[in-house]
């Protein structure tokens, strides 16, 4: 191997060919990037995998993959959209049942793959913190309904997290409609079967009045005929499947572990690095004869690979419910409700008025002068005293307003105690309040250090002889005050945890913006929007006594770099009394911070403004 060359290259070669072979379509376009996951109608996109290729790194790539060409392989987007339900729950049910079916299926015909999803929902569920959850209200139902599909079908066992949710909502699924998942074997490898099974499972439910029409009674005649088309189709497919498989599996990449009879001696990768995954230790690389030399140890931050943390041992990422008893939050709540009462009223105008915008966006309009559509009454009259003026027509159109998520950031730092704080967590939440009603989700974030001038980071850094240069010197701790798929009524007395006593410490900015960041883009939402607020500069006095004075402020800047670059997230910054501009192309500066509800209303309803003076207005920089 050339030493330039990315150790990494051959694996993501072979991954991107077994795909293909998978899919059961050669023209399949598989690129790995750090953006989301995704499937579209020329390829997927799989998640990078870097040079370490640890072995999280090489199972969540292989789980992904294989997902995305099982669905490839055995779904119908025209089937699907046939019987899909108009309401917003019952189409999340459906989605996910539809994904657990092909998954399944592909289960059955290539074992291979089974281990590979199970670890991409693994990840899946650790990343959205599912082993966490206690109440069935806060486990997603058409999550668990495609577990339940997936674990009926194949007859395995669910990963970590995920069989959390599923025992969660499991009893109430099996009263429901455990009669109907009697017959999930019978309609399994029948699209159209398994789409009427569905829309009856989420019936059952008590959703059936999301399912809007039935689409058998469109025409009979025509589904009649579709059905025994598929049947000719899947048939042929049935009786071929072993000799099909021999031949997926010759040109398959083996270390895909597509085929579990696979025969290992023909990889073309190395098959250590399968052992080295069973061990949990990092995956290896073949480089011919030789052994292959250590690889690189993965950089801290994907903004600036030389940044540096002299230990991340003893970070957190904490929800806010962790850091209190219940009784205090509710205490700590009150406070804040009471503290900021004369306040309310201004924030709810505000947040009214950002409602009214946001809705405006949504609704429909109207296209008038057209050459056919709806007669247009309104203009009867000119006609009749003119005939010789032609009719004129109009047509309903819909505004694209596309699906969004916001990420509130919030500076939990020492500087920002007393009123800014409070009016800051009471703006955060009224705003996610508002843009929730508007269908729009909120997630709402925060982020200090667990200590003061260094915590058990510097301590460490003291007994190994105090190292040159050591990099961040102190122990992160970001809170998750609201994820963006919980509801606003079950995290509202998360907030008033900026009111306890001892939590607001110091500020690293940089970390924190790209923490916020990675959490953003694996979202899938369509349009995604990040918002800063903050009242200073990154400041850790243990960092920067032992550290170049622009350590701190030179990776913000990276960062902001970046996710701007990027153009995968759309960020602009609040600064309270502090020039924010200097950093973030986007931002506003406010002096008083009396002054954040309205800046924050403004920001975000200029976002949603289809008018470009309005969003030119929103770029302007305003300095206080």
């Amino acid at each position: 191997m050339k030493s330039n060359e990315n150790p990494a290259d051959p694996f993501k070669k072979a991954l991107a060919e077994a795909t293909k072979v998978l899919a059961n379509d050669p023209e399949l376009g598989v690129s790995f990037t750090v953006d989301p996951p995704g499937m579209n109608q020329e390829g997927v996109r799989l998640p990078q995998v870097t040079r370490r290729m640890t072995r999280e790194e090489v199972l969540l790539a292989r789980g992904t993959a294989d997902g995305y060409a099982l669905r490839r392989r055995y779904h119908n987007a025209a089937t699907h959209m046939k019987f899909a339900p108009e309401g917003d729950m019952a189409r999340d049910i459906y989605e996910a049942m539809e994904v657990a079916r092909c998954e399944a299926v592909g289960a059955h015909d290539m074992p291979g793959t089974a281990g590979n999803i199970d670890a991409r929902i693994a990840h899946e569920a650790q990343r959205r913190g599912y082993a966490q959850i206690r109440e069935s209200s806060e486990a997603p139902l058409a999550v668990a309904a495609g577990y339940l599909v997936r674990h009926l079908a194949t007859g395995r066992p669910l990963p970590e997290g995920a069989d959390n949710v599923l025992d969660l909502w499991r009893g109430f699924i099996e009263e429901q409609a455990g009669g109907t998942l009697e017959d999930l074997g019978d309609v399994l490898k029948d699209q159209s079967e398994f789409a009427r099974f569905t829309r009856k499972v989420i019936s059952d439910l008590g959703y059936g009045d999301q399912l809007g029409d039935d689409p058998d009674l469109d025409d009979p005649e025509q589904d009649d005929q579709s059905e025994e088309s598929a049947e000719d189709d899947e048939n042929p497919d049935a009786q071929g499947e072993d000799q099909g498989s021999e031949e997926d599996a010759s040109e398959a990449s083996p270390e895909q572990s597509q085929d579990a009879e696979q025969d290992p001696s023909q990889a073309q990768i190395s098959m250590d690095d399968m052992s080295d995954m069973e061990t949990g230790e990092e995956a290896k690389m073949p480089d011919g004869e030789s052994e292959m030399e250590p690889p690189p140890v993965a950089p801290i931050s994907d903004a600036d690979p030389n940044y540096r943390v002299f230990s991340t041992d003893f970070d957190e990422e904490i929800k806010a419910e962790d850091l209190a008893e219940p009784a205090e939050l509710e205490r700590l709540r009150a406070y804040l409700d009471q503290q900021l009462d004369p306040l309310k009223g201004a924030v709810g105008r505000l947040a009214n008025k950002l409602q009214r915008r946001l809705m405006a966006q949504q609704n429909r309009s109207w296209q008038f002068d057209l050459d056919e559509g709806i007669l247009d009454a309104a203009r009867l009259a000119r006609i009749i005293a003119n005939p010789t003026i032609p009719l004129a027509y109009k047509q309903e159109t819909d505004v694209e307003f596309r699906d969004t998520v916001v990420t509130l950031l919030l500076d939990n730092s020492g500087s920002m105690r007393g009123r800014p704080i409070s009016i800051a967590a009471i703006c955060a939440d009224v705003m996610a309040r508002t843009l929730e009603r508007c269908n729009v989700k909120v997630e709402i974030l925060g982020f200090t250090t667990r200590a003061w001038k260094g915590g058990q980071s510097r301590e460490k850094w003291l007994q190994e002889g105090r190292p040159q240069l050591p990099g961040r010197l102190n122990d992160l701790r970001h809170i998750v005050y609201k994820s963006a798929d919980a509801p606003w009524r079950r995290s509202r007395t998360n907030l008033g945890l900026m009111m306890k006593e001892g939590l607001l410490k110091e500020n690293i900015d940089g970390e924190a913006l790209e923490w916020a960041f990675r959490r953003l883009a694996g979202r899938r939402e369509a349009r995604k929007i990040l918002m800063v607020i903050s009242d200073g500069a990154p400041v850790d006095d243990s960092t920067l006594s032992v550290n170049p004075a622009n350590f701190l402020e030179k990776h913000l800047r990276d960062v902001i770099n970046m996710i701007e670059k990027r153009k995968a997230v759309e960020l602009l910054a609040i600064g309270i009394g502090h020039d924010v501009t200097r950093y973030y192309s986007r931002a506003v500066t406010i002096t008083d911070v009396e002054q954040l509800a309205g800046a924050m209303t403004e920001q975000l309803a200029a976002l949603f403004d289809n008018n470009p003076r309005s969003r030119a207005r929103m770029q302007a920089v305003k300095k206080g």
